[in-house]
C-alpha cells in the first residue's frame, strides 16, 4: 500500500508533528469526504511499501524525512514551485526560499525523490502566457540538477475554484480566464521545451486530452520509482483518481480545508480562513486530520 500525504492539504508545511505522531502510532483515521464511513489505515511497516509527499514548504519536514527514511521507508516528495504573485498565492513561501529548499532536499535525498511541480499554471491578467515562459524558464535554470521531472497541469476550474478566482480578481483587481485547449497545448509544449533545455522530462498531471509527442503522462504515485528507491518491487495496482490519472493506487491521507497557503485556485480550500481555522484549532494528537 502507497501513502499519498497528502494532494488534499500540505502536510509537510503544517502538519508535519501530526503525521509523525500517527506514525508512531502505527495507524491514521482518514474522513471520507462524501460523508461515508471513517477509514482507518494502518501505517505498520508491513502495510506501507511507501510514501508520497506533496507540498510547498518542506522546510519544516526535515526531521519527519528522516524518520520515515530511518524507518526504512521508500518516500518521494513533490514540490509545487511557481513564482506566482501573491494576489494568487497569499502565503506561500517566497520563491528564492523555494527553490533553496529544493536544491538543498535534492543534495540530500538525490534528484529521483524530488519531483519538481508546476501547476496549475493559471492564465490571468497577471499571469499571461508570455509571463509564464519567462518565470518557467528562470525556475528550471535555477533547478537544473536538482530536479530530473517536472510536472505540469492547467487549473482545473471547478464551482469553489471558480467562486475563490472571481473574489481574488475583485479584490486583486485582475482577470482571468480558462483558454481553449489548443491555446493550453501550445503553451504546454513551450514549456516542455524549455524544461528539456534545462536536463528535465516534463510531463503532464490528469489532462490526457491535452498531451503531445512532448509531454509523457504523469505518474504522481509512482510504484515504479517507489521501487528503484526501495531496491525491491513494489507491486502496487493501478487506479485512476480522476480522468486522465496514471497513477498508482495509494491512499490519501490528509483533509480538505486545512491548507491556509491561500492558492485561489485551489480545489480543496472553500476559503482561506476556514483553512486558518483548522490549522488553528488543529490538535496534532489526533487520530483524523480534519
Amino acid at each position: 500500500m502507497i501513502i499519498s500525504a497528502s494532494y488534499k492539504t500540505d502536510i509537510p508545511a503544517f502538519y508535519g508533528d501530526w503525521f509523525l505522531n500517527r506514525l508512531q502510532a502505527g495507524s491514521v483515521s482518514v474522513a471520507n469526504p462524501y460523508g461515508g464511513p471513517v477509514r482507518n489505515v494502518s501505517l505498520g511497516a508491513d502495510a506501507v511499501d511507501g510514501f508520497v509527499f506533496w507540498t510547498r514548504n518542506a522546510a519544516p519536514f526535515g526531521a519527519a524525512l528522516e524518520h520515515v527514511n530511518g524507518a526504512g521507508y521508500p518516500f518521494t516528495l513533490h514540490y509545487t514551485i511557481t513564482g506566482y504573485p501573491r494576489e494568487l498565492d497569499a502565503a506561500t513561501p517566497p520563491t528564492e526560499a523555494a527553490i533553496d529548499d529544493f536544491l538543498s532536499l535534492s543534495s540530500l535525498w538525490g534528484a529521483r525523490r524530488l519531483i519538481w511541480r508546476y501547476d496549475p499554471v493559471l492564465i490571468s491578467s497577471i499571469t499571461p502566457p508570455e509571463w509564464h515562459l519567462a518565470n518557467f524558464g528562470t525556475l528550471a535554470k535555477a533547478l537544473s540538477g536538482a530536479a530530473g521531472d517536472v510536472v505540469l497541469s492547467f487549473a482545473h476550474i471547478y464551482r469553489k475554484t471558480s467562486g475563490n478566482l472571481k473574489r481574488a480578481a475583485r479584490s486583486g483587481n485582475f482577470t482571468w480566464e480558462d483558454p481553449d485547449d489548443a491555446q493550453k497545448q501550445t503553451l504546454l509544449a513551450e514549456l516542455a521545451a524549455i524544461a528539456n533545455h534545462h536536463g528535465m522530462t516534463a510531463s503532464l498531471c490528469g489532462q490526457a486530452d491535452l498531451l503531445s509527442n512532448r509531454l509523457a503522462e504523469a505518474r504522481c504515485i509512482d510504484a515504479e520509482r517507489l521501487s528503484e528507491i526501495a531496491g525491491h518491487e513494489i507491486d502496487a495496482a493501478m487506479r485512476s483518481h480522476r480522468k486522465g490519472c496514471a497513477c498508482a493506487a495509494s491512499i490519501d491521507i490528509g483533509g480538505y480545508d486545512t491548507c491556509p497557503h491561500g492558492c485561489v485556485y485551489c480545489y480543496g480550500v472553500r476559503s482561506r480562513e476556514k483553512a486558518k481555522d483548522a490549522l488553528s484549532g488543529h490538535d496534532a494528537t489526533a487520530e483524523i486530520l480534519s
